[in-house]
């Protein structure tokens, strides 16, 4: 299929995991496609994926400024922006009595404040039509001990969505979340936790997923991608789970 030939689509953090699965999988099915991150070398390898139209731009999440800057490149060359997939974010956990604010900050910044004001600064790039999906977490919903901060900044990118649509929908633009669940990426890697205590981690939240497996990124990808496409045209401020039926059962 080429759903999205002509269409100039961004994905953030697409360095890797599932920001990169979704950035490759539009690509294949015919969009320019322009990601961002911080990691020059995951930037590189997803970048050959994309043909030769394809972007990759340097960009901290969680600085306004660095949003403003980017919008700018975009606008310069692209001019206009189809879709987007906010996928840039960071997972930082721990009990409460070792939180600090650093943490705090740094967590809602980069997951809630840098993506507020990229879409702020995009609204007058995306077409009548365009589509704005975020990535959530099930961690809003589910109460998983030492995710306090995290849960909360992707609680607070869920209400967002619902916001926001109410008022981008008057120029055409839908905005939808995508919580997925557990899902086998780089993401587990920078926790801050031993190869052991990842494997025990692994193991018991595993043992929590009716499907009794992790998610892949291509198959979070591929819900994107539907949110994204004209198929999805009636689905607007609406947060679709996708968790192996973790948090539903």
């Amino acid at each position: 299929m080429n759903r999205f030939e002509g269409k100039n689509i961004l994905v953030t953090g697409g360095s890797s995991g599932i920001g990169a699965a979704a950035a490759i999988a539009f690509a294949r099915e015919g969009a320019r496609v322009a990601i961002t991150g911080r990691d020059l070398e995951g930037l590189a390898r997803v970048k050959a994926e994309l043909g030769p139209d394809g972007l990759a731009l340097v960009s901290e999440a969680g600085h306004v400024a660095a949003q403003t800057a980017l919008v700018a490149e975009l606008q310069a060359q692209m001019g206009v922006i189809d879709g987007v997939f906010i996928n840039a974010g960071v997972a930082k956990f721990g009990p409460l009595a070792q939180i600090d604010e650093a943490l705090w900050d740094s967590s809602f910044d980069t997951n809630v404040k840098g993506p507020y004001f990229l879409i702020q600064r995009l609204a007058a790039l995306m077409t009548r039509g365009g589509s704005i999906v975020l990535n959530g977490s099930i961690n809003a919903h589910i109460g998983m001990p030492n995710s306090s901060v995290y849960a909360a900044s992707k609680a607070a990118l869920i209400s967002l969505a619902r916001t926001l649509s109410a008022e981008l929908l008057p120029q055409g633009v839908r905005v939808n979340v995508l919580s997925p669940g557990p899902v086998s990426t780089p993401l587990y890697d920078k926790l801050g936790m031993t190869p052991a205590q990842q494997q025990a981690m692994a193991t018991s939240v595993q043992a929590q997923i009716p499907l009794g497996r992790f998610g892949t990124p291509d198959e979070i990808a591929a819900t994107v991608l539907h949110l994204v496409s004209k198929e999805s045209g009636f689905i607007v401020g609406t947060e679709i789970i996708a968790d192996g039926g973790m948090s539903q059962m």
